[in-house]
């Protein structure tokens, strides 16, 4: 019979970090919004287990041991001061505002992503009337109305790959850039980079972003991604991403014929089937591709990228 006052552990997705990096980590995990304070910390060798509130890229499961008279928090994506909980949970969102000084609102999404924006509708469950915030992420800052713009803080990693990726100098369009978070971080290496997108609501705050971190090699165009083939030159771009997961990657022919060759796409899509971006590329100018899941989205189904090598121009 288990002693009353002994606790359960509790099975909870977790990254692992080597010990001299785990202050570094906690904090970054803090700031993403994704680390479970309702757990402790786990020492295992060597590492420490972060626990964190999803499956975030690397992570895996294991056991934890809740904190002592720590109110559990529902889960929910923090953007700057704003986090957005996953099911319309009242007393949570209290819950949640009152353990989290760095927080002033608390939202619920009342519709998916839709349109051809991209935006959501939101409920304010706790806090004040907005859906404004102001974000921080590796030391560059953004402004966003996330009524009026899409953003995800989750792809925060996936940014600073796709930097640590780049070589000095390169030519880069983002053909589907929302507020720029992919563009501004990437034109810290870029010589040039084009950021599209359809959204007068995005290329306006884009152009706040780029004042706000100082960017000047930044190029806002508020244009189609289906006319890009006909204002840009072919193999004009070393690099080229293509973060509108919708899309099924429609298009991605476009994106390779601006890319020079030798030059890499990165194509992200939803998918319930590794390699469903594969036959899009099967009569393409394709050297290389590589395929990895970014984070989990839905049951069944996870956002992916694709690293496209390309070998050669489309005519």
């Amino acid at each position: 019979m288990m002693d009353r006052d002994e606790v359960l552990p509790v099975s909870q997705w977790c990254l692992q970090a080597v010990k001299k990096e785990g202050e570094v980590v906690r904090q970054r995990l803090i700031h993403e919004g994704v680390l479970d304070l309702s757990l402790r910390v786990r020492a295992e060798g060597d590492h420490l287990l972060f626990p964190v509130t999803e499956p975030i890229s690397g992570a895996v499961r294991s056991e934890f041991i809740p904190q002592p008279g720590h109110p559990i928090l529902p889960r929910h994506e923090q953007i700057g001061g704003i986090a957005i909980l996953q099911e319309r949970d009242m007393a949570g969102a209290a819950t949640l505002l009152a353990s989290r000084p760095s927080l002033h609102t608390v939202l619920y999404p009342v519709s998916p992503v839709e349109g051809e924006y991209r935006t959501r509708q939101f409920e304010v469950l706790a806090g004040e009337e907005t859906t404004r915030t102001v974000y921080l992420e590796y030391g560059l800052h953004f402004e966003f109305d996330l009524s009026t713009v899409y953003f995800s803080a989750r792809l925060a990693n996936e940014r600073q790959r796709l930097l640590s990726l780049m070589e000095e100098g390169e030519a880069v369009l983002d053909m589907f850039a929302g507020a720029g978070p992919f563009a501004i971080t990437l034109a810290g290496r870029a010589s040039q980079v084009v950021a599209c997108d359809l959204n007068p609501a995005a290329v306006l705050q884009m152009q706040v972003n780029a004042r706000l971190n100082r960017c000047r090699n930044l190029l806002p165009v508020l244009a189609d991604a289906g006319h890009l083939k006909g204002i840009f030159l072919p193999g004009q771009f070393d690099r080229v991403v293509m973060n509108l997961p919708l899309s099924k990657g429609a298009f991605v022919a476009d994106a390779i014929f601006l890319c020079r060759p030798s030059g890499m796409v990165h194509l992200y899509m939803l998918e319930s089937t590794e390699g469903e971006a594969l036959p899009l590329l099967k009569d393409l100018p394709v050297a290389g591709v590589r395929e990895r899941r970014v984070r989990s989205y839905s049951p069944g189904q996870w956002h992916a990228v694709y690293d496209i090598a390309v070998s050669g121009s489309i005519e």
